[in-house]
């Protein structure tokens, strides 16, 4: 047992100086606009088929918000030639997985299957793209689901409201102010040619990156992905809106109550730059030094050795167009939530105003080569990570360098982002509280 101990020690203590083994990649275009991205890898006979479109929450109708995510439903109903409800059937039945996710930018459908059925895989998504059934039943059914879901994960759940109550006052202009889930009024109000001119906007080749992955022949999968993608037609381009919000001005005052909380929850959330941009990286930093994990600063400060809160938190939310930075807290006992906002702003300033230590800059360093290695170590991780780096932030090969922007940050970089973003002028502070109980 010593020295199973000893090895485990030395492989943990070492993973922070080893570099992830590098990604190879091959990519090209259809004819249609479709990108393709193939990623070989004979180790296991498992491959994984996956389409990422570009489009999310910020493409809706502001007056039609939720079909982005509605959709990730909805293409699962069926085609002309998978009949509604054998979708998940045909998949199980084959030996695979599959599932589907959305986001304010980007929806993304994934299987994973043993490598024999890469063709199966290659079908499936390509039906969905060219033989979808959009009609009333499949509408109807999917309306129920999306209604028991937005009351199980945000109506119903505690503090299930946060993130959109901090939206609306982050963002004023720009579609991130609404999400994902959208509106269940907008949905139920919408019609049977609204889906379909959604479907048919957005849901087309060029607009859309294909990702194979795993144990596969190169020739080979290129021949089945001409024969399965390349006669979809090419859709019409997409006009996407540009928008720029003002200065925040703050700091902007909000309140909620929840009725499914007893105990008050007090945030702060910043607007931040996005996803493409250094100072977004720097940010992660930020967020891990402040509240990752029970040796980060704001745990041990506040819920360790004061014992004033419950839980801490912060974390940056970076996206295609902005991001978001959150930081809040759980007071406990006798502690408020001017409490809570007091001792935060106390460790912000501290980062803003003095280097962090040596010590906890290389402690940074280490966790982020962790996860960098962490995130290429599955067939599905290294699938989504070459569709979203291509996709969002229009430079594929970031699955191998991008770790390289985080080595590259130093403690300066940290004490000026945090000095340029995370000040009361570009704060929302909001107090999520519990509802208050009418007296009989």
């Amino acid at each position: 047992m010593k020295k199973i101990s000893l090895l485990s020690f030395f492989m943990l203590a070492t993973i922070g100086t080893l570099s992830a083994q590098e990604v190879a990649y091959e990519e090209y275009d259809l004819d249609n606009g479709m990108h393709v991205i193939l990623h070989q890898d004979n180790g296991a006979p498992v491959v994984s088929t996956s389409v990422m479109y570009h489009v999310g929450a910020k493409d809706e109708d502001p007056q039609k918000t939720g079909f982005a995510h509605f959709f990730e439903h909805l293409l699962f109903e069926g085609t002309k030639n998978i009949e509604r409800g054998e979708w998940f059937k045909i998949v199980s039945a084959n030996g695979g997985s599959n599932n589907a996710n959305t986001t304010q930018d980007r929806t993304f459908y994934y299987e994973t299957f043993p490598s024999n059925n890469l063709k199966l895989g290659l079908w499936l998504e390509s039906e969905r793209l060219l033989h979808p059934v959009i009609n009333q039943i499949g509408v109807d059914t999917q309306k129920e689901v999306v209604q028991e879901e937005r009351r199980l994960r945000y109506d119903n759940s505690p503090y299930g409201r946060w993130r959109e109550q901090m939206f609306i006052n982050l963002f004023k202009k720009h579609p991130y102010r609404w999400q994902t889930i959208g509106s269940l009024e907008h949905l139920a109000s919408a019609t049977l040619e609204d889906f379909q001119k959604f479907n048919k906007i957005y849901y087309v080749p060029n607009n859309a990156v294909l990702v194979v992955a795993g144990d596969i022949d190169i020739p080979e999968t290129k021949k089945m992905i001409q024969d399965y993608f390349g006669p979809i037609p090419r859709g019409a381009e997409i006009q996407r809106n540009t928008f720029v919000e003002d200065p925040l001005n703050g700091p902007i005052k909000a309140s909620y109550n929840d009725s499914n909380i007893q105990i008050p929850l007090f945030m702060m959330g910043y607007r931040t730059p996005a996803q493409t941009e250094k100072d977004a990286y720097v940010l992660d930093m930020i967020s891990t030094y402040l509240s990752d994990g029970k040796s980060s600063k704001l745990y041990k400060k506040l819920v360790d050795e004061k014992k004033m809160a419950l839980q801490v938190f912060a974390f940056n939310g970076s996206q295609e167009d902005y991001g978001s930075y959150i930081v809040g807290g759980l007071p406990v006992g006798d502690n408020t939530l001017e409490d809570i906002k007091k001792e935060i702003e106390e460790e912000i300033v501290k980062v803003q105003s003095e280097l962090i230590s040596e010590k906890d800059y290389q402690k940074l360093q280490n966790k982020f080569e962790n996860n960098f290695v962490n995130s290429n170590s599955s067939i599905q991780g290294i699938a989504n990570s070459l569709a979203r780096y291509y996709m969002l932030y229009d430079d594929t090969d970031l699955i191998n360098s991008e770790i390289d922007i985080y080595r590259s940050i130093t403690r300066e970089d940290i004490k000026e982002v945090a000095s340029k973003y995370l000040t009361p002028s570009n704060r929302v502070e909001l107090e999520y509280l519990p509802e208050q109980k009418e007296a009989n």
